[in-house]
């Protein structure tokens, strides 16, 4: 069977619900597992759960034989504004879809007490924003038709539909982790990919295209690829544990019906990421984890590519998003405070991807939050079985610049100011056996 029909199939059975879609740290989540979610992420040198295939694969062999099965509501909310313009395309407007369901599953086995194979399934990330059409009126619909838009009330880019992008990622990350001694494990994860797209209200952006016919309004498109994630796992003493992981970039099939749009031909990568943690026991019933990650935005040219660029889209060199590489750092304390429950809180804060020359652009994906702040808790229900919540509420944040249309010959089309928060909220049930 085909790599994806054989993903497909196992996205359609459950694991990519529609409307998925998660931008917190650019278009990767704060975190995977729920565990790590209520420690805004922290997780390289935390065992627990069966998510090591998304945090750090060598951390499955300490999970056991073990099942997590969780869902998670995640808002983001979106908003564009446009001031200053001489030309008439003055405009505001909020994003309207605003409801998103993120499932994660993860199952591990030991093989023998030094050797497990497991899976980790979970959303990677994405992106969606989704603006009605319709602000652009009176002299700014002339200045659209300038870009070969016809009629009235174009949206905010002059397009003459819903304006918006969805972008979706699952991975399936079978995995394979071995205690190289009794304080000591390695482990290993293919990350097998999938991603859908769409992208609507474009049409503004034909003159720029190299290939306007998959440029826009093509409905979804799918792709799937690989990469691979390699981690380490270290108990220097009772009290302290460090890890360290890396993952590939996924290397997806181009969108060919969005080749038109992304620079060579279609082509968007999840990116190369790797992180470094640390965990330690300050005393009896506490645990504090810190982690460092680094996501290399810039490698992926659909995603790195300055918008600025005088190349079509489309091309290796052409327009992109202008995103920069980021570094996040996470905090997580978690605290048994009986024998039942354990509670959990975060903070995690990350460079902004996005720089001003960049706005016009990202007014499709405002991936502009910064700080996040988490807390969680797992209750047990027996020995065998616990049940485990988190809430994440990333802070308002916004960046402001030249809208690219003045350079494009638009005239005087004043300054741009893309903004974002978000919360999410989630549940997962977790099983020994």
């Amino acid at each position: 069977m085909k790599l994806k029909k054989l993903i497909g199939v196992m996205a359609v059975a459950g694991f990519a619900l529609p409307g998925m879609a998660h931008a917190t740290y650019g278009f990767f989540s704060h975190g995977y597992g729920m565990k790590a979610k209520g420690m805004a992420g922290a997780s390289t040198a935390v065992t627990g759960d069966t998510f090591g295939g998304a945090n750090n694969p060598a951390s499955m062999v300490w999970a056991g034989d073990r099942m997590d099965i969780g869902l998670d509501w995640f808002s983001p909310k979106r908003k564009m504004q446009r001031t200053g313009s001489a030309n008439g395309l003055d405009a505001q407007v909020d994003s309207e879809k605003n409801n998103f369901y993120i499932p994660e599953f993860g199952y591990n086995r030991m093989i023998d007490p030094n050797m497990s194979l497991g899976v980790s399934v979970f959303g990677n990330g994405g992106m969606n924003t989704d603006y009605p059409a319709g602000q652009i009126t009176g002299a700014g619909s002339g200045v659209c038709g300038a870009f070969g838009v016809a009629g009235t009330g174009q949206n905010v880019l002059c397009g003459n539909t819903r304006l918006g992008v969805n972008l979706e990622h699952l991975i399936i990350a079978p995995t394979w982790a071995y205690k190289v001694n009794a304080t000591n494990s390695i482990g290993v994860s293919p990350l097998l990919g999938y991603a859908k797209f769409k992208a609507e209200g474009l049409q503004g952006f034909a003159g720029l295209s190299g290939d306007s016919a998959n440029l826009t309004n093509n409905g979804n498109d799918t792709a799937t690829g690989w990469g691979l994630r390699v981690g380490y796992y270290g108990k220097i003493s009772d009290t302290f544990s460090v890890g360290a992981a890396y993952a590939t970039k996924v290397n997806l099939q181009k969108f060919d019906k969005y080749k038109g749009l992304f620079a060579e031909l279609g082509d968007m990568d999840i990116p190369e990421n790797y992180n470094f943690g640390i965990a330690f026991v300050p005393a009896k019933d506490w645990t504090v984890a810190v982690d460092y990650q680094r996501i290399n935005y810039a490698k992926t040219k659909s995603v790195g590519n300055p918008s600025t660029n005088n190349s079509a889209l489309g091309n290796s060199d052409g327009r992109g998003f202008g995103w920069s590489d980021v570094d996040v750092w996470k905090i997580g304390v978690e605290y048994k405070y009986t024998s039942n429950l354990t509670i959990r809180a975060g903070f995690g804060t990350t460079d902004n991807p996005i720089q001003s020359r960049d706005v016009t652009f990202n007014i499709l994906a405002p991936a502009v939050v910064k700080d996040h702040y988490t807390a969680g808790f797992t209750y047990a229900l027996d020995k065998g079985s616990e049940l485990t919540m988190a809430y994440m509420h990333a802070a308002k944040n916004s960046v402001s610049g030249n809208s690219l249309f003045t350079a494009l010959g638009a005239g005087n089309t004043g300054t741009e100011k893309i903004e974002m928060y978000e919360n999410s909220l989630g549940i997962a049930y977790g099983m020994k056996f």
